[in-house]
């Protein structure tokens, strides 16, 4: 499912110049992909900087020099009350957003658009 989710971004997103996963923690395999397939520049934040790759910020609050730039902010499996807060930075700076849900929770927002590719489900926000 992680690759499906890591392939859409691929596709959909080849020519953009930054992608940020909010919320990485310590699954970073969807920005690793994304680094060996994309010559975008990858960014990953979360409220704690476990590793040097990792930018701390809070996104609640965030420091939107990190973000801006970006065609694309997503969260894998991010809290219920963060998302919100993804959305609207997502907004303020015109990208996209896609936010992977855990499998039992579902996005409390009519903004966004449920999206199904092969094995992965997202909820998805164009700017455009």
């Amino acid at each position: 499912m992680w690759e499906d989710l890591a392939q859409y971004i691929i596709n959909n997103y080849a020519n953009a110049n930054k992608i940020v996963e909010v919320g990485v923690g310590n699954f970073h395999k969807v920005a690793l992909t994304l680094k060996e397939n994309l010559n975008s520049s990858i960014v990953m934040t979360d409220i704690k900087s476990i590793s040097k790759e990792v930018i701390q910020d809070d996104i609640s609050n965030p420091d939107l020099k990190i973000y801006e730039g970006s065609s694309l902010i997503y969260s894998i499996r991010p809290q219920p009350e963060l998302q919100p807060h993804i959305i609207k930075l997502a907004e303020n700076i015109g990208a996209d957003v896609i936010i992977k849900p855990f499998s039992t929770e579902f996005i409390n927002s009519n903004k966004m658009k449920l999206v199904n590719y092969k094995k992965a489900t997202f909820y998805k926000i164009s700017s455009k």
